[in-house]
C-alpha cells in the first residue's frame, strides 16, 4: 500500500478564535502554533502547509508568568553595526500587544518559506473584536494555558 499524501486539493481549511483573556503566553502560544501547522490533523505533513487559520482576540490581556515580563527582553537589530535594540515584554505588551503575541508564535513555527506560509494565517488583534466573523471561527480552548492564580 503507497503512503498517503495530501495533495493542496485535499486539505481543508477551518477557522478557530482564541479568547487569550488570562492564558499564559507560552502555552497559548505552543497551542496556536501546533493548529497553524495542522500537527492537529490525521493527514499532517511535515513539508506541506496543512494548518488550519487562527485568529486571536484580547491579546493585550495575555499573562507572563512569574517575573517574565520584565525579565524577558525582545531583540531586533537594523542591520547595521550596533544597531541591536532591546525592550522588555512588558514594554512590548503596553506598546503593541499583538506584536508580542505573534512573534512568540513566530518562534515556534518552521524558521523556512514554509515557516512564513504557516504565520500568514494568522490573525492577532489587541481588543476583542475581529473582522473574520464571515468565515464563523469557531472557538478554540486551552485550558492548560489558564493562569493559575
Amino acid at each position: 500500500m503507497p503512503t498517503y499524501s495530501p495533495s493542496a486539493n485535499d486539505i481543508e481549511r477551518s477557522w478557530y478564535v482564541v479568547d487569550a483573556e488570562g492564558l499564559t503566553l507560552g502555552r497559548m502560544a505552543t497551542e496556536v502554533a501546533r493548529v497553524l501547522r495542522g500537527k492537529h490533523k490525521p493527514t499532517f505533513t511535515p513539508h506541506l502547509d496543512t494548518g488550519d487559520h487562527v485568529v486571536i482576540v484580547n491579546a493585550d490581556k495575555v499573562v507572563l508568568t512569574s517575573n517574565k515580563a520584565e525579565a524577558k527582553q525582545v531583540y531586533r537589530h537594523s542591520g547595521y553595526p550596533g544597531g541591536i535594540r532591546s525592550e522588555s515584554y512588558a514594554e512590548l505588551l503596553d506598546r503593541k500587544p499583538a506584536e508580542a503575541v505573534r512573534r512568540t508564535v513566530r518562534g515556534m513555527l518552521p524558521k523556512n518559506r514554509l515557516g512564513r506560509q504557516m504565520l500568514r494565517k494568522l490573525k492577532v488583534y489587541a481588543g476583542p473584536d475581529h473582522p473574520h466573523a464571515a468565515q464563523r471561527p469557531e472557538p478554540l480552548v486551552i485550558d492548560a494555558a489558564r493562569a493559575r492564580s
